[in-house]
């Protein structure tokens, strides 16, 4: 839902418009209450500036979650950096210079 609205340029943060950003993953609580969101945006380019507007724009996109999903309380959206692609950039690069797997 969340990759929906970024897709559909539906948030109207200036730093998140016009990016295409990946969410490569939500981990939710037990209690529905808290989603840890984890994403990226495409080539890993001004990660400082998405999170920003994320920061900024997270009221809006909880509500529009709980809206959408129909849920009885909004869960706690909160935005981490996918560090997930750099590691798996740093073992690509490193199987590349070794010469791959035996």
């Amino acid at each position: 839902m969340l990759s929906d609205m970024f897709a559909r340029e539906e948030v109207h943060d200036p730093a998140l418009f016009g990016r295409p950003i990946t969410v490569s993953e939500v981990r939710m609580s037990a209690d529905l209450r808290h989603a840890a969101c984890y994403i990226m945006p495409l080539g890993g380019e001004n990660v400082g500036d998405v999170m920003e507007g994320l920061r900024r724009a997270t009221p809006w996109l909880r509500g529009e979650v709980s809206r959408r999903v129909r849920l009885r309380v909004a869960p706690e959206l909160v935005f981490h950096a996918d560090r997930g692609f750099d590691h798996a950039q740093r073992i690509s690069a490193l199987l590349e210079t070794s010469g791959g797997p035996s």
